[in-house]
C-alpha cells in the first residue's frame, strides 16, 4: 500500500506472505464443534473407531481382537453408542453383525471423520519432526531481500530437510500473529517489550538519510538530522517500527517530519526519494539504487535495534528449538556485511 498523505490514495495492496510450502492462513470463520459433555462430538468421539472397526469386521470377536481390546468393552460401547443415537446401527446374529441402512450411512461419515484425525495427527507429527519440520518464522519487509535468505541457507546447511512458513510484514502484525499462534517466533524492530513475550537484541543497524542524487545535500557525507527539519519526507505508514524510530529520531533533532507518502516498503520509498518526491531515513539497501544517495547521519545517532521474540513459556517443536539456537548464536552478526 502506498499513498500520498494529503488524499490517502491507495496504489497498491496489503503486506505480502510467503510461504516455501505454498501454506496459507487458515480460515478464522470456520465453525468449532461444541466440546462440552453433553456435545455430540464429546458423548461418540470415544466410540467412533471401535465402530468403524465391528462395521469394517461385522463380527464383533475379530474387531475387538484387531483392536486390542475386550470383547465386552466393544460390545457394551456399540450398544452405549446406539442407545445415545437413538437408531440401530447394527442387525445382530450372534456374534456377527451386519450394518442396518442408518448404520451404512453412519459409517460413511465416521470414516471420513476419523481420516481427517488421521491426517491432522500425521500433519502435526511431521511438522514436530526434528529433522524434516516446519518452523513459523516472520521478518519485516527490510530484512526479507538479504537478511533472511541468508539466514536460512546457513541453518539449512547443518537441517538440509526443515521447512519455513515465511511471513513478511510489519512489525505488530507479526507480534498479533505470534500471539494468534501463528508464528513460532519472529525478527522484529524496535525489540518489543511486553509481558507475555521473551526477547533477544540480535544485531543492530545503522539508518540514512537518503536524499535524491541533485539534492541540496547530495554532496555530503555526512548529515545532522536537523538539517533536513524543513524536508519533505516519505516514510512507512504508522504502525511499522521504522515509522516510530522516524518519528522519534526527527523529535529528538527538534523537529516533526513534514510527511508526503506512506508506504509499506523501504525501496517503494528509495523510488519515490529518487523521483524528487522527499527524503527518507533508512536502513542500507541490498542493492545500490540509482539516483539516490545516503548519508550517515551523525546526531542523533540514527540506528535500529533488530532483536528476536517468542511466546514466554510457549513448547518449541525439535526444529523451532534448533533455529532459535541458530538464531541466537547470530548475535552480533545477524545482519550481512
Amino acid at each position: 500500500m502506498m499513498h500520498e498523505q494529503s488524499s490517502q490514495r491507495r496504489l497498491s495492496g496489503n503486506a505480502d506472505e510467503h510461504d516455501m510450502d505454498h501454506t496459507g492462513r487458515g480460515d478464522r470463520s470456520a465453525p468449532v464443534a461444541g466440546l462440552d459433555a453433553e456435545s455430540w462430538p464429546a458423548r461418540l468421539a470415544p466410540r467412533l473407531a471401535h465402530f468403524a472397526g465391528v462395521a469394517r469386521h461385522e463380527h464383533v470377536t475379530r474387531a475387538a481382537r484387531d483392536m486390542g481390546v475386550p470383547q465386552s468393552t466393544l460390545s457394551r460401547a456399540m450398544v452405549r453408542l446406539e442407545q445415545d443415537l437413538g437408531v440401530a446401527l447394527f442387525a445382530r446374529r450372534g456374534r456377527t453383525v451386519s450394518l442396518t441402512p442408518a448404520g451404512r450411512t453412519f459409517l460413511g461419515s465416521v470414516e471420513r471423520a476419523l481420516a481427517e484425525v488421521e491426517r491432522a495427527a500425521e500433519s502435526v507429527r511431521a511438522d514436530a519432526d526434528p529433522a524434516s519440520g516446519k518452523v513459523a518464522f516472520g521478518f519485516l519487509h527490510t530484512m526479507g531481500s538479504e537478511t533472511v535468505p541468508g539466514l536460512i541457507r546457513a541453518f539449512r546447511a547443518d537441517h538440509p530437510r526443515v521447512r519455513f512458513q515465511l511471513v513478511q510484514n510489519y512489525g505488530e502484525a507479526m507480534i498479533e500473529r505470534l500471539r494468534a499462534g501463528d508464528l513460532d517466533l519472529c525478527l522484529t524492530s524496535p525489540v518489543p517489550d511486553a509481558p507475555d513475550l521473551v526477547t533477544r537484541r540480535l544485531d543492530e543497524q545503522r539508518l540514512r538519510l537518503v536524499v535524491p542524487d541533485d539534492h541540496r545535500l547530495a554532496g555530503r557525507r555526512r548529515v545532522r538530522l536537523a538539517e533536513a527539519a524543513d524536508e519533505t519526507f516519505v516514510t512507512l505508514e504508522p504502525g511499522y517500527g521504522l515509522r516510530r524510530i522516524t518519528d522519534d529520531l526527527c523529535a529528538e533533532a527538534g523537529f516533526r517530519p513534514r510527511v508526503a507518502f506512506e508506504g509499506e516498503e523501504a525501496e517503494t520509498l528509495r523510488g519515490l526519494v529518487a523521483a524528487g518526491l522527499g527524503v527518507a531515513l533508512l536502513p542500507p539497501p541490498a542493492v545500490a539504487r540509482p539516483g539516490v544517495v545516503e548519508l550517515a547521519v551523525t546526531a542523533p545517532r540514527a540506528a535500529r535495534e533488530i532483536g528476536v521474540a517468542w511466546l514466554d513459556g510457549h513448547p518449541d517443536t525439535a526444529p523451532v528449538a534448533a533455529f532459535k539456537r541458530f538464531l541466537l548464536s547470530r548475535k552480533g552478526r545477524l545482519l550481512p556485511d
